[in-house]
């Protein structure tokens, strides 16, 4: 399952799309199965991702949710997990639980701050950024913990594939390339963009990331760069993504023509949103198709992409 996964990736003319999840403020995610079945979208992606209580807002389990929704598809699951709520102790044992669940993909991230949680007096764990998991999972795949000491043979973790984010757009080109060459030297599989916006931003962004992998210190690196793909169906949530969250650019034609069709309503606005979206999702795919859709669960929007 994961070994196709991996190879879709790393073939570059194979298309490669994954689905991001995000588990619910519940104890159970029957709701989001449900959503994912009702959308029809489960047969047009080769995988899913799920989030690790993003902006620090608790939710359910992020390799619980993995393990659940892998089993019900059939299809692998990236499981997210951050720095912010474990040292190295708890990674280690959630690395080694989920490999036991056939959970090999892990998306590995620094996390957000702790003081935006929705948890009284939460204090993040921090013991590294996200380079320290990748470090880790490198260690596992030779066969020893992170201070050295070797798995038993009978329980070796089996190979595990990690993923990172980056940036789809920088003031300084030099840092995007900086940080692309940290995560690419840390043995990432794949670096994961935040959304992009026109193909211009994704061209610009493949050319740096291959500039980034001529200066890196690991010979013939072997990992891939994985658009971020979020469709737009809200002037609102267009002004939000462009205002407030770094490393992403909504071009201003993209804002100007929500702008105008949410003044007739939000029947138009959404029909241009999804035809500008998909407009872009198309040239995406001719340009470079590997692709990581992010819906917030609306997963009948993703569905739309295709239709």
């Amino acid at each position: 399952m994961f070994e196709e996964l991996i190879k879709k990736l790393k073939d570059k003319d194979h298309r490669y799309i994954t689905l991001e999840t995000t588990p619910t403020h519940s104890a159970n995610i029957d709701s989001l199965i449900q959503k994912i079945e009702k959308s029809g979208v489960v047969d047009f992606i080769d995988g899913f991702s799920t989030t690790d209580n993003p902006l620090a807002k608790l939710k359910y389990s992020a390799i619980l949710g993995a393990v659940k929704i892998q089993n019900r598809f059939q299809k692998p699951v990236i499981a997210t997990v951050s720095m912010r709520d474990r040292n190295k102790i708890a990674l280690q044992s959630d690395l080694l639980g989920a490999n036991d669940f056939d959970i090999r993909t892990v998306l590995a991230l620094t996390g957000d701050s702790a003081k935006i949680s929705d948890q009284p007096n939460s204090k993040g764990v921090f013991e590294g950024d996200s380079s320290l998991l990748l470090d880790i999972v490198e260690c596992f795949n030779t066969g020893i913990n992170y201070a050295g000491k070797p798995f038993p043979e009978n329980g070796r973790p089996k190979t595990i594939y990690p993923f990172s984010v980056i940036n789809s757009v920088a003031k300084n080109p030099k840092t995007l390339i900086k940080k692309m060459v940290k995560k690419i030297e840390h043995h990432s599989v794949g670096l994961i963009s935040q959304p992009v916006y026109s193909l211009e931003q994704a061209e610009n962004l493949l050319a740096l990331f291959e500039d980034a992998k001529r200066v890196c210190r690991c010979p013939n690196p072997t990992a891939q760069l994985i658009f971020g793909f979020f469709p737009l169906t809200r002037f609102r949530t267009a002004q939000f993504l462009s205002v407030h969250v770094p490393g992403i650019e909504v071009p201003k034609e993209w804002l100007n023509a929500l702008r105008i069709a949410s003044r007739v309503g939000e029947e138009e606005e959404e029909r241009v949103g999804l035809e500008m979206s998909r407009e872009l999702f198309e040239k995406l795919l001719n340009f470079h198709p590997k692709i990581h859709i992010m819906t917030a669960n609306k997963f009948e929007i993703a569905k739309k992409m295709w239709e």
